[in-house]
């Protein structure tokens, strides 16, 4: 039998899920002639690693620090990884071609829906970093008005409304000293690493709209446990991590609905065994 090849790339890798959620598509749709590795990848070993992959790959997943340094070493692109210079998915042809796309964008706006939001009239971004472009293009889809981003430096700022312009989005930006007053907005994304965003746990409104804060190890995050605590809309990194991987099942494999139920239990059990 001839295994047909997926992995996910990156550095730092050991931590990555995508195995767990993909193997237990693969599992749930009788792949059983595929397998998904994890490789440690910086971007000097990448053009060499892309460039030995044979006929039995289908596909990869990118992570930091490969989402744009993938993008010179692929014969098209989508517009959604186009429109913020960002590739987590490539799909390898049958005929050889290296197809990239993004599909946290779409997995960001799947797991909103979700949750019941659809549309909203405004909203906060909390950080400005790689995540964050990808969470202006989802709001780009949902948000009806202005977004203010929440940031520690002019440059990062300026970085935001260049974004904001190319996306479509009304972009302000405030300093990331006022970032309380984020947490008043319908719809709240929180793109910071682990720990940046605690000091506002304290602050959270009565009646807090909904909160998509993107980690998902440590989780819940102290932001995270008091807005639930006030009653307000949840989501996670694993909501994310999720919906886009789902994503990528069907672009890679051709198969379509991808198992998400089973992917998102395997991925919460992978968690708690963890801790």
């Amino acid at each position: 039998m001839t295994r047909i090849r997926a992995a996910v790339l990156g550095s730092p890798i050991e931590h990555s899920l995508s195995p767990v959620l993909h193997r237990a598509a693969y599992r749930e749709l009788g792949l059983d002639d595929w397998s998904y590795d994890r490789f440690e990848i910086d971007e000097a070993a990448l053009p060499g690693f892309v460039a030995g992959l044979g006929p039995e790959w289908a596909g990869l997943s990118l992570t930091m620090p490969l989402k744009r340094a993938i993008i010179p070493l692929l014969d098209g692109v989508s517009d959604t990884a186009a429109s913020v210079e960002a590739v987590n998915t490539v799909v390898l042809t049958q005929d050889g071609r290296r197809l990239g796309d993004n599909t946290d964008i779409p997995g960001i706006v799947a797991a909103l829906h979700e949750r019941g939001v659809e549309k909203v009239p405004s909203a906060a971004i909390l950080g400005a970093g790689a995540t964050a472009s990808s969470a202006l293009a989802a709001l780009s889809r949902i948000c009806t008005g202005e977004v203010t981003a929440y940031v520690r430096s002019s440059a990062r700022a300026d970085e935001m409304r260049q974004w904001g312009e190319r996306l479509g989005v009304p972009v302000r930006t405030a300093d990331w000293s006022g970032a309380a007053a984020a947490l008043e907005a319908p719809l709240v994304v929180a793109t910071t690493p682990a720990g940046a965003t605690d000091e506002l746990a304290a602050v959270v409104p009565a009646a807090p709209g909904t909160l998509f804060d993107v980690l998902y190890d440590p989780w819940p995050t102290a932001l995270a446990a008091a807005w639930s605590q006030r009653g307000g809309n949840l989501l996670g990194g694993l909501d994310l991590l999720v919906h886009q991987a789902v994503l990528q099942v069907e672009q890679m494999t051709g198969r379509s609905p991808a198992p998400l139920d089973v992917m998102r239990r395997a991925g919460l059990a992978a968690l708690s065994g963890a801790h």
